[in-house]
């Protein structure tokens, strides 16, 4: 049996690298409800926008569990993966778009397995325990802000995501 050119082969190779770039970046959809694109791979990271449930993000690169995206404006950022998904989500209501889905702290909680009845079962189960502290604890918000504030008076810089 005759080997193929190697020439042909290159220039396969090339053809296929050239449509890839042509396609552009692979777009991914966010899967939380609101989701929060930062300056850095982290949680810490300064927050720049925030995203919404179904919007098509194009990934640029991958670190970690982060992706470097594109904001519709331009401005690129990171996001963290268990916020993206790679099918294309469209919800629709009758013939409409419908606005719909599920927040970062609903997909943490999904992803443990723990929900409002899971909760509920456990309270009537053990009825003595006081659970006045973690409602209390819950409501606790702490802005962005607050943390970068935070983070700057405490000299405390961040490992990025993904990296050691």
């Amino acid at each position: 049996m005759k080997r193929p050119d190697k020439r042909w082969l290159t220039v396969g190779w090339i053809a296929i690298a050239a449509a890839a770039l042509a396609a552009g970046p692979a777009a991914m959809s966010v899967q939380v409800k609101n989701g929060q694109v930062r300056a850095t791979p982290s949680f810490l990271g300064q927050l720049i926008a925030p995203v919404s449930y179904g919007d098509r993000l194009p990934v640029l690169e991958q670190q970690g569990d982060w992706s470097k995206v594109t904001l519709s404006g331009g401005q690129t950022g990171w996001i963290h993966n268990s916020a993206l998904s790679k099918k294309k989500i469209v919800m629709k209501a009758g013939g409409e778009t419908a606005d719909a889905g599920v927040s970062g702290e609903e997909v943490a909680h999904a992803g443990k397995g723990f929900n409002a009845q899971v909760e509920a079962d456990f309270k009537s189960k053990n009825q003595n325990i006081d659970f006045s502290w973690v409602d209390k604890m819950e409501q606790i918000k702490v802005t962005p802000e607050a943390i970068q504030q935070f983070l700057k008076e405490g000299g405390i810089q961040p490992n990025e995501g993904g990296k050691p």
